[in-house]
């Protein structure tokens, strides 16, 4: 396949793993993705041409920077010995015991490649092992060693990994000249790659001091730095790329927090977009072509006459328990030396296994192995490719799927896990929840913004007059829309449903009223028995669509609502061409009459209710009248919208909303009803807001 329709395909799955993510929440979307790719090349025989280095180059370079950026400095600094130790000694140890274990249980598979095999599937995925971590309400020892370990594991197993393969490709391998090799290509890349990101810095202050402030060129100028820094330390210094570009970011990010003002802070806010849609992707990409490479390393391994498909099977199970049992004992062993040391508590051995299931594998295990040559330096095949990509990638579905069907059950807490390269609005969510979980007093975002919304509405009220009635109604009808969508999202289910009953409930006084205005405009001869009939057939018609949404057994596949969606279509049709029996004067007329009449019925409705003391939903029924009148003011005025004047008044009415918004969080942080987290992401969205309104107004 072309490397364009390649490139597009990929994308195209990833995006699509992720909506169908969105409906199937238990499963993580890594296992989605895979199973896309796998569906794609059994239909389709797609192929991806593969090529070792650009592929390290674009996959793990960036991949590792990021996890560098987010390195967590001060929870895991007093880790260190414990966490370099797991990220290090472990991965060696995993590499050594664990390769001669997969070699003994699999003889077919040589030592050196069994090795490399072990090496490579020693790196967990970060996010995953921290979202499991916290879910699973691990001690924080323990939560807080699994997590510093799998930001490091990546640049040890792929070292290890690099050497075992260099190992099988050349025939060669020594003790001491891999030991000496291994210090000078860590060393070395440490040095190098923190001496480049300085170089990297400076010449950025410096041409910033220059003038150019670009806030495009600078976040250009950032996203290349991982590739800039792997390539110059492995075809300059022939270090290690990958050590180099993990101290590389953990550099960025110190030099980053070391300035308490920002003289860009735009450039923040654009760097960390850009950043998550990277990881999004090339996280994605991984999966996906694990999924189309499956076909091909089954194919390979399953049909060969030495071994049995079920053989294959029993080798992934093996090498998974070998990881895993090498994993738990290396926790017990840690633990029970801090009780000899610091006279703490030993942790379980359920603590120790929910932290080895924690490990799952990612991208990094995947990118690494797809890297594999191949041929050798002879010429000849690389031995059992095929078998090892098999093992690799059946761990790694072995251990997501392990992770996703044991984890609930063993923490007796439902709970789905996040992946390298989740949706970020995924990994707020659940941050979100966690904090719910910690003080119920917080409101949570959707609550939180709701609350910002109804200050915009009440903000837009006491600025509307009559000269700007059209712009404050379409702004605070689009407000009460995006509030209803928080709604519905937020609200269990019965209260979802109490609401909508309430709300079709009003809907429908509404609509009486808007039939008795029929009604006597028909009395009064306003209207005559055709057109009575043709109003009412509307009212009648906009009714049973409203009663099938409100319905949620109804679903948007049902034959009740594509027939309404074909009569609807229809009709838009027959205006568009003209088939209506009533001219638009008296149209115009009967729109803004029923409309008084409905905003009249509603109004009556409350003043019985308040005299009778029955609860009614007031927001409901003002969303209605707010779209009643709406209707009115645009009938009154329909071709205001393209005036200058009333897009300024639209402007000066949003700039009162997003002021009442933020004089909002400060209230709300006053009074300790939301976290930090959740004021910084609510500042951010009235910050969005503000922008993409000068945007728009920019545009005109």
């Amino acid at each position: 396949m072309p490397i364009l329709e390649a490139i597009i395909l990929l994308i195209v799955l990833v995006l699509l793993s992720n909506v169908c993510s969105h409906y199937i929440k238990k499963i993580p979307v890594s296992l989605i993705q895979i199973a896309l790719g796998l569906l794609v090349a059994l239909i389709f025989a797609v192929k991806i041409p593969l090529e070792t280095d650009w592929f390290l180059l674009l996959f793990i370079a960036p991949l590792l920077f990021n996890d560098g950026r987010k390195f967590p400095k001060q929870e895991l600094w007093k880790l260190r010995g414990p966490i370099f130790a797991n990220a290090i000694i472990l991965v060696f140890v995993t590499a050594i015991v664990g390769g001669y274990l997969i070699y003994l249980f699999v003889p077919r598979i040589p030592l050196p490649v069994a090795i490399a095999l072990a090496a490579i599937l020693s790196p967990t995925d970060p996010v995953a092992v921290q979202s499991i971590a916290k879910r699973a309400k691990l001690d924080d020892n323990i939560l807080h060693l699994v997590s510093g370990e799998s930001l490091i594991n990546d640049a040890s197993g792929l070292i290890g990994f690099k050497y075992a393969v260099a190992a099988v490709t050349t025939g060669y391998f020594s003790l001491t000249q891999a030991a000496g090799d291994f210090l000078y290509t860590a060393g070395i890349g440490l040095i190098a790659g923190v001496a480049v990101m300085f170089v990297i810095q400076l010449v950025r202050d410096f041409l910033r001091n220059q003038g150019i402030n670009d806030v495009i060129f600078n976040v250009a100028y950032k996203i290349m730095t991982p590739f800039v820094v792997y390539l110059v330390v492995e075809e300059l210094f022939h270090a290690s790329g990958v050590i180099a570009v993990v101290s590389a970011g953990i550099v960025s990010n110190t030099y980053s927090n070391t300035q308490v003002l920002e003289e860009m802070p735009e450039l923040l806010l654009v760097t960390e977009k850009t950043w998550d849609i990277i990881v999004y992707l090339l996280n994605g990409i991984v999966f996906v072509i694990l999924g189309i490479e499956l076909p091909i390393a089954m194919t390979d391994s399953l049909e060969s006459g030495d071994i049995s498909n079920w053989t294959a099977f029993l080798d992934v199970i093996i090498a998974w328990l070998v990881l895993l049992s090498i994993r738990v004992i290396w926790i017990l062993i840690y633990e029970s030396y801090r009780k000899l040391k610091d006279h703490q508590h030993v942790v379980s051995v359920r603590s120790a296994f929910l932290a080895g299931i924690s490990g799952v594998r990612g991208a990094i295990t995947m990118a690494g192995v797809l890297s594999v040559p191949l041929l050798m330096e002879n010429g000849k095949a690389f031995p059992e490719r095929s078998l090892m990509l098999f093992i690799a990638a059946g761990v790694i579905i072995l251990s997501l799927l392990v992770a996703a069907i044991l984890l609930p059950l063993i923490s007796q807490a439902d709970f789905s896990f996040l992946t390298r390269g989740s949706d970020p609005e995924q990994e707020d969510l659940e941050e979100e929840e966690q904090e719910e979980d910690t003080d119920q007093r917080y409101l949570t975002d959707s609550e939180a913004k709701y609350f910002l919304m109804q200050l915009a509405v009440q903000a837009i009220e006491e600025h509307r007059r009559e000269e700007n009635q059209q712009a404050a109604y379409d702004l605070m009808l689009s407000y009460q829309l995006l509030m209803r969508r928080l709604q519905l999202k937020s609200q269990p289910d019965d209260v979802l449903h109490k609401l909508l009953a309430q709300e079709m409930a009003l809907r429908q006084v509404a609509f009486e009223g808007e039939r008795d205005a029929l009604i006597k405009m028909l009395e009064k001869k306003f209207i005559n028995t055709d057109e009575y009939y043709e109003a009412l057939k509307h009212i009648d018609q906009l009714e049973k669509r409203l009663a099938h949404e409100f319905n949620a057994k109804d679903r948007w596949w049902s034959i009740k609502r594509l027939y309404l969606w074909g009569h609807n279509l229809v009709g838009l049709v027959k205006w568009w061409l003209g088939y209506n029996n009533i001219n638009s004067v008296k149209q115009k007329r009967i729109d803004i009459e029923t409309a008084k009449a409905a905003i009249n019925a509603l109004s009556k409705h409350v003043a019985v209710a308040a005299k009778n003391d029955e609860e009614v939903n007031r927001q409901a029924i003002y969303h209605l009248i707010v779209s009643y009148r709406n209707r009115i003011e645009r009938i009154k005025h329909p071709k205001q919208k393209k005036q200058e004047v009333y897009q300024q008044q639209l402007e000066g009415l949003r700039v009162a909303a997003l002021a009442a918004q933020r004089n909002g969080i400060l209230q709300l942080v006053g009074q300790q009803r939301i976290t930090k987290m959740t004021a910084q992401r609510l500042r951010t969205y009235v910050n969005y807001s503000e922008n993409e309104m000068l945007l728009v107004s920019e545009d005109e």
